[in-house]
C-alpha cells in the first residue's frame, strides 16, 4: 500500500510545483503589461525584448487570441496587423531587413540617434526593422498609407524639406520607374549632407549599369558595393552605398581632359572621354573591325549585321534618364528607321525619341507624315552657316523609293562635275556636335547612326574637338572610301579621295578613345 501511494505524492508535488512556477510567470507578465506599459526593461520578463513589442492577449480584443504590436511611445496597431507581422512570412522579410541594418550600423554607415527615410516601403517591413534594431526616428513613404509605419505621398514630390534625413533607404523601386533621374534627385535632396543613401538593386550587375547609376547621384560619392543574398536567392541582388558630399566638396566631371592624341582632330587642343572600366570592358567584347577591304562591301551589311555586339545585349540601360536615337543622313524613313532600327534594334522594352537628320528635300515631305519622328530639314555640319549641297545617284546602290541619291557636302570652292552630278544648291548646315550637347546629356542613353558621304571625317573629328563624343553610347558609322564599284568591276568609285586604310585609321582611333563603334555599310 505505502509503495502506491509514495509515487502518488510525489507527482502531485511536482504537479504543484510546476503550476506554481507557471503562476509566477503569468504574474510577471501581467506586472510588465499592466503596470510597465509593456515596456522591456533590463531583466523582465518579456516575449519580444525588440523596441516593438508584439504581445498576445486573451481577452479585451475582438477574436480573442489576437496580436498587436506596442511602441516604445504606447502607440499600437489593429490585431488584424498584428496578426499580419507576427506570420512566417512577415518576419522573414523583416528578418533579411534586420540584418541588413545591423551591418550597416556595424560599418558605421548608421547610427541608432540617425533620422531615417524608407522610400516605397509598400509594407513597412524596412522601417519596422530599423525600429526593431533600435533606430527609433524611422518613416516610409509610399503612394499607400501604412500607418503607423508608413505615410502616403508622392516619392517624386517628398513633402519633407531638403538635408531632412541623415540616412534614406531604397529598395528595388530605382529599378522599376520610367523616372529614375528624377526619383535619384529627390533621394539626394532630403538627405543631409554627409548623410548616407543605400540602395537595393537588381539592375547594377554590369559596370556599365553601375556607371549610370553613379552618373544618377553627381552630388554623392559611392563608398561601397557589394553583392547580398537577397530573400529571393534567385535573383541578382546587389546593395550600393552613397555619402552625400558637402556643397564644396562636389567635384566638376572629368570627362572633357584636354590632350591632341587623335590623328582625325585639328587644333591645338581636343577633348577626350576618360577610358574607364565599363567602357573597356564594352570594348572588349564588341565584334572585331574588318581589317580588309571587302571586295564586295553591298554585301558585307547584310553578313557583318550578323555579328554586330549591340550594347544593350551586352548591358542593363534601366539607370538612363533618355533613351535617344540620332539617324544623321537618315535619307528615306525606310532607309534605316523604319527597316533596321524600329526593327531589329534591341531596345529592352524602352521607348526612343528619333531624330532623323536629312538635308536632302526630296525626302522632307516623307518625314513630315511621320508622327513620333523629330525631323531635322540641314545638314551635320561643324558650323551654323549655309553650305553647298550636291545630290546624285550613287550606281553602286539601289536608289530610294522616291528616286532620290545620297546628298552630300561639297567643300568650298569644288566644282560638281561627273556623270554622278545631279543638282548643286545652298543649304542651311548646323554644328552638329554643339546641337548634340544642348540636346542630350550623359544621364541618357544615345545610340547615333551616321551615314553622311564622306563628311564623317569632318564630323567625327569635331566631336572629339568638342566633348560631344563622350555622350555617344553606342554609333554606327559608315565611312565612305573609294571602293570597288558594282556597275564596273576593277574600278573604284571617283567620289571620295580616302582609302579604305584612313577608314579603319578613323574606326580604330574612336576604339582607342572609348567609344563603342560599328562599321556601318
Amino acid at each position: 500500500m505505502d509503495s502506491v501511494v509514495k509515487p502518488n505524492f510525489a507527482r502531485g508535488f511536482i504537479v504543484r510545483l510546476l503550476l506554481f512556477g507557471v503562476f509566477i510567470l503569468l504574474l510577471r507578465f501581467v506586472y510588465v503589461v499592466t503596470l510597465r506599459g509593456g515596456s522591456c526593461a533590463s531583466g523582465d520578463f518579456c516575449f519580444f525584448s525588440s523596441s516593438a513589442e508584439v504581445l498576445s492577449l486573451s481577452g479585451g480584443i475582438s477574436g480573442g487570441g489576437a496580436a498587436y504590436v506596442r511602441f516604445p511611445d504606447g502607440s499600437t496597431v489593429s490585431p488584424e496587423l498584428g496578426k499580419l507581422w507576427t506570420s512566417r512570412e512577415w518576419r522573414k522579410s523583416v528578418e533579411f531587413y534586420s540584418s541588413l541594418f545591423q551591418d550597416l550600423v556595424v560599418e558605421d554607415f548608421l547610427s541608432p540617434t540617425a533620422k531615417t527615410l524608407c522610400i516605397e516601403s509598400v509594407s513597412g517591413h524596412e522601417v519596422l526593422a530599423l525600429k526593431e534594431i533600435g533606430v527609433a526616428d524611422s518613416i516610409g513613404i509610399s503612394k499607400k498609407n501604412f500607418p503607423p509605419l508608413v505615410l502616403s505621398g508622392d516619392i517624386f514630390h517628398q513633402p519633407f524639406g531638403n538635408n531632412t534625413f541623415d540616412f534614406v533607404f531604397s529598395g528595388n523601386i530605382l529599378d522599376l520607374t520610367r523616372r529614375p533621374a528624377d526619383l535619384a534627385g529627390e533621394l539626394a535632396r532630403v538627405l543631409k549632407p554627409k548623410g548616407i543613401l543605400v540602395l537595393i538593386t537588381a539592375s547594377a550587375g554590369d559596370l556599365y549599369s553601375l556607371h549610370s547609376l553613379k552618373v544618377l547621384f553627381a552630388s554623392c560619392t559611392m563608398v561601397r558595393s557589394r553583392e547580398i543574398n537577397s530573400p529571393d536567392s534567385s535573383k541578382f541582388t546587389r546593395e550600393i552605398v552613397f555619402r552625400k558630399e558637402e556643397a564644396s566638396q562636389i567635384l566638376p566631371h572629368k570627362g572633357n581632359e584636354m590632350v591632341n592624341d587623335n590623328p582625325f582632330i585639328v587644333g591645338n587642343s581636343a577633348s577626350k572621354c576618360p577610358i574607364t572600366d565599363h567602357k573597356l570592358q564594352l570594348l572588349h567584347s564588341a565584334e572585331p573591325l574588318l581589317e580588309e577591304e571587302p571586295l564586295k562591301p553591298w554585301l558585307t551589311l547584310k553578313k557583318n549585321i550578323q555579328n554586330i555586339k549591340y550594347l544593350p545585349s551586352l548591358v542593363d540601360m534601366s539607370f538612363k534618364q533618355r533613351y535617344v536615337y540620332i539617324d544623321v543622313g537618315a535619307r528615306s524613313y525606310g532607309s534605316s528607321i523604319g527597316s533596321w532600327f524600329r526593327k531589329q534594334y534591341p531596345k529592352q522594352n524602352k521607348t526612343f525619341e528619333i531624330y532623323a537628320i536629312e538635308a536632302d528635300q526630296a525626302f522632307h515631305a516623307e518625314y513630315v507624315s511621320k508622327k513620333g519622328i523629330n525631323y531635322l530639314p540641314f545638314a551635320a555640319w561643324i558650323r551654323n552657316e549655309s553650305i553647298s549641297f550636291e545630290v546624285s545617284h550613287d550606281h553602286d546602290q539601289k536608289s530610294d523609293e522616291k528616286g532620290s541619291g545620297m546628298g552630300r557636302i561639297k567643300a568650298a570652292g569644288a566644282s560638281s562635275s561627273g556623270p554622278s552630278a545631279k543638282n548643286l544648291h545652298m543649304i542651311q548646315g548646323f554644328d552638329f556636335a554643339e546641337w548634340l550637347k544642348n540636346t542630350v546629356t550623359e544621364k541618357d542613353f544615345v545610340v547615333v547612326k551616321m551615314d553622311v558621304e564622306g563628311t564623317e571625317f569632318d564630323l567625327v573629328p569635331r566631336l572629339f574637338e568638342t566633348g560631344a563624343i563622350c555622350l555617344v553610347d553606342e554609333l554606327f558609322l559608315e565611312c565612305h572610301y573609294n571602293r570597288w564599284q558594282r556597275c564596273c568591276p576593277g574600278k573604284r568609285s571617283p567620289k571620295y579621295q580616302n582609302t579604305y586604310g584612313q577608314c579603319i585609321h578613323l574606326f580604330s582611333s574612336l576604339r582607342e578613345n572609348g567609344v563603342l563603334v560599328h562599321q556601318w555599310w
